[in-house]
């Protein structure tokens, strides 16, 4: 559960916060006070991560209390496994918001590229084994996927780095890949 609200939290209200302001008008205001594209996107992002992080930690605290959920691995490892994935979430959101007009637009384009993927080819609901070869090749692009192998080797295994480089570099790959492109729209739609 931790992915799934993660990424639902980080790319919903991102890509809601910023089609807002287009929507009220607001954006062009912003377009012309001093402030950088950078910055704009900077005080729109970080309430939501910091917003995403607490909620996950929530998570894994109710199950250490409620279900003696033991974390076995290493926190720091785990806070950056979720940092990363709630970055590239972030950006999956800022990316949304730099082609949506409307927040109904967004919702469901949200929905569609965080909701869906997470739930039904991360691995979370069905084993990514047991799905026919068309869609588990499809896997390869939902970062959730990667972040639960993470979280399950942190949390439940206790294994280290070492084991687990090849989930954080593919999300690592994941959250520059759409923090350009989205970085690349909006600068674009800020000129």
């Amino acid at each position: 559960l931790i992915a799934y609200i993660a990424m639902i939290t980080a790319v919903v209200s991102t890509a809601l916060s910023i089609v807002r302001e287009k929507e009220r008008g607001t954006m062009e205001q912003v377009r012309m006070s001093p402030l950088s594209a950078s910055a704009f996107v900077l005080g729109k992002t970080v309430p939501y991560f910091v917003l995403s992080l607490v909620s996950a930690l929530a998570i894994v605290f109710a199950a250490m209390v409620l279900f003696d959920l033991p974390v076995r691995g290493s926190w720091v490892l785990l806070l950056a496994s979720m940092s990363v994935f709630l970055v590239g979430a972030l950006g999956l959101g800022l990316l949304i918001s730099s082609i949506a007009d409307s927040q109904q637009v967004a919702f469901q384009l949200a929905l569609v590229t965080s909701f869906l993927p997470t739930l039904m080819l991360s691995g979370f609901i069905f084993p990514i084994a047991s799905m026919p070869s068309f869609l588990q090749a499809v896997t390869y692009i939902v970062p959730a996927r990667y972040f639960l192998v993470a979280l399950r080797g942190v949390v439940l295994k206790g294994v280290g780095l070492s084991i687990l480089w090849p989930q954080l570099l593919a999300l690592v790959v994941f959250a520059v890949v759409v923090l350009g492109l989205a970085s690349m729209r909006l600068r674009r739609e800020w000129a």
